[in-house]
């Protein structure tokens, strides 16, 4: 798997650049706050469930669509410390 964008990045250039929404235009619509909005434009915030099915209403979408992006950009993540891990492997006797 390659470094996937965050999911933030998909939605500025996918969807509100297309359309020329402002920031604040979008988060109007969205009905969220523009910190909100802006976190998630800026990676700082993910992609709740709920803001999937916001999203999913406002731009046509499924709700999964976006909260697999935001999947998808955790585990690889989380893969890049997975040599950092303390764990130990179990298998049946």
């Amino acid at each position: 798997m390659h470094n996937p964008p965050h999911p933030g990045e998909i939605i500025r250039e996918l969807c509100l650049e297309p359309l020329e929404l402002s920031v604040t235009a979008a988060a109007e619509a969205l009905g969220v706050s523009r910190k909100t909005l802006s976190a998630l434009l800026n990676g700082k915030a993910g992609i709740s469930p709920e803001m999937a099915v916001r999203l999913s209403i406002a731009f046509g979408t499924s709700a999964e669509t976006w909260l697999n992006q935001q999947t998808q950009y955790e585990l690889w993540h989380a893969e890049q410390h997975r040599h950092e891990l303390s764990v130990k492997r179990l298998v049946a006797a």
